[in-house]
C-alpha cells in the first residue's frame, strides 16, 4: 500500500483454505506527515534530553526577492522544498551552484535554482535540549467475524462414542463462560451450596452459569459442552455430607472431588493456566459416575 512501508497478515487454515484474519500495516509517519503538510503545521512529539546534544546542520539562506520574482505564487512551495532538503542535498546544491544551476524536484514539477536565488549555504553547530520526532504508527486490522468463525470451526468436535454429542473445545482463557454450576437434582437442600459456589466464582471474576433446570445430569453436561464451557461443578448428596463437590473437565469428561472451600480457587487456577487438569487429577481423588442422556 502507498501509505505503508511494510504490511503483513495473520492467516488461519480452514475448510475454505487459508483465510486472512488479521492485517497489520506499518504506516510509519505517513499520516502525521500528510496532516502536517496539509495544515502547514508541525505534528511532532518532543523528548527532553538528559544532556544537551550538539550537532552540525547545513542552513540555506534564500534571496526571497529574486526567488519570488522568478516563481511568483509558487515561491512559497519552492522555499519550503529547499528547507526540507537533507544536509547532503543542501551540500550537493551548493556544489552545483558554484558551476551553474540546481534542479529542484517538487512532486511532478522541476524548478531551476540559480546562484542569485541563494544568499548562502553554510554549516552551523546547533545545541539541542529537546529532541523532536514524528511518531510512527502500527495499524492492526482485525476481522472479528472471520476470527469468530475460525474459532468455532477449529474447535467444533464430535464425541467418538456418540456422533450426536458435539462440543466446542474452547480454551478456558477465551471461553465466555468458564464454569457451570449444577445441582444433581431439584432437591432444595442443594440451593444454599449452589448460591455459595456461584458467589465464590464471581468474587474471583470467573463467569459462571447455574443450570438448575430439570433433566438428567448427563443431558445438562452435554448442553454445557455444546457451548464450550470448560469446567462443571456438581453439587450432590456427598456435598451435604462431606462438604465437597465434583469438578468435571469438558474435553475428557473425567471428574475429581474437591473440598467445597477450595473449589473456586481450583477452577480459577485451571481457567488461568496456573494448574493443568492432569495436575489437578493427581492432587484430588477421581470421581466416576455414569452419564446417561
Amino acid at each position: 500500500a502507498h501509505y505503508a512501508c511494510d504490511c503483513w497478515d495473520a492467516e488461519c487454515l480452514t475448510t475454505y483454505g487459508w483465510v486472512e484474519i488479521v492485517g497489520c500495516a506499518d504506516r510509519s509517519c505517513y499520516d502525521l506527515n500528510a496532516h502536517a503538510k496539509a495544515a502547514s503545521t508541525k505534528f511532532v512529539a518532543q523528548q527532553r534530553l538528559a544532556e544537551p546534544v550538539s550537532r552540525e546542520v547545513t542552513e540555506v539562506t534564500l534571496n526571497k526577492a529574486v526567488l519570488g520574482k522568478a516563481f511568483k505564487k509558487e515561491a512559497g512551495k519552492v522555499s519550503a522544498a529547499i528547507a526540507e532538503l537533507s544536509d547532503d542535498q543542501k551540500e550537493e546544491m551548493k556544489s552545483q551552484l558554484e558551476t551553474g544551476s540546481y534542479q529542484l524536484t517538487v512532486g511532478d514539477n522541476s524548478y531551476e535554482i540559480t546562484p542569485a536565488m541563494i544568499s548562502g549555504v553554510k554549516t552551523v553547530t546547533k545545541t539541542e535540549h529537546v529532541r523532536e520526532f514524528v511518531p510512527s504508527v502500527i495499524e492492526p486490522s482485525f476481522g472479528i467475524g472471520r476470527i469468530l468463525y475460525c474459532i468455532l470451526e477449529c474447535n467444533f468436535k464430535v464425541r467418538e462414542s456418540d456422533e450426536k454429542r458435539t462440543w466446542l473445545d474452547l480454551p478456558p482463557l477465551i471461553a465466555p463462560t468458564k464454569c457451570s454450576v449444577l445441582p444433581l437434582s431439584s432437591n432444595d437442600v442443594f440451593t444454599p451450596y449452589i448460591e455459595q459456589i456461584s458467589a465464590s466464582l464471581r468474587k474471583l471474576g470467573i463467569p459462571n452459569k447455574v443450570d438448575d433446570s430439570s433433566g438428567a445430569i448427563g443431558r445438562r453436561y452435554a448442553r454445557t459442552d455444546e457451548i464450550g464451557i470448560p469446567f462443571g461443578i456438581t453439587v450432590d448428596f456427598d456435598t451435604v455430607k462431606l462438604n465437597s463437590v465434583t469438578v468435571r473437565e469438558r474435553n475428557t469428561c473425567t471428574q475429581i472431588r474437591v473440598p467445597l472451600d477450595e473449589v473456586a480457587v481450583v477452577v480459577n487456577q485451571l481457567c488461568s493456566d496456573q494448574l493443568t487438569w492432569s495436575d489437578a487429577s493427581s492432587k484430588y481423588p477421581s470421581f466416576s459416575s455414569q452419564e446417561t442422556i
